[in-house]
């Protein structure tokens, strides 16, 4: 599905998120394990089609929980897909969510 320079990104996740994963090599070894890490369930998956053939926004919600901390996981994504020639080049992942057991240490809400 990817071109071999393709670009995965997570433009605004919290700090140890922002990242950018350049080429199938790195985008395999970012994602390896995201099964050993997460039981989920991707649902209400929702394309906008765009005016350009290349390009997509979809929706899409992850449900189910993180299996080495037992934390519940329910997160809504909203994914920018560029593509060329059928396969991908630049995918673009906008999430945030302040349940993710990613982020118990770095955040702290203060208590009003």
């Amino acid at each position: 599905m990817w071109q071999e320079d393709g670009i995965f990104e997570f433009p605004y996740g919290p700090e140890r998120s922002q990242e950018k994963k350049i080429g199938k090599s790195e985008l395999y070894d970012y994602m390896k394990d995201f099964p050993k890490r997460f039981d989920v369930n991707f649902t209400e998956l929702v394309f906008h089609p765009m005016t350009d053939p290349e390009l997509v926004i979809a929706e899409f919600k992850a449900v189910g929980w993180h299996r080495e901390t037992g934390s519940p996981h329910d997160q809504t994504y909203v994914s920018v897909v560029e593509t060329k020639d059928g396969f991908i080049k630049h995918y673009r992942d906008f999430w945030f969510n302040f349940s993710s057991p990613l982020l118990k240490p770095a955040i702290h809400l203060r208590e009003v």
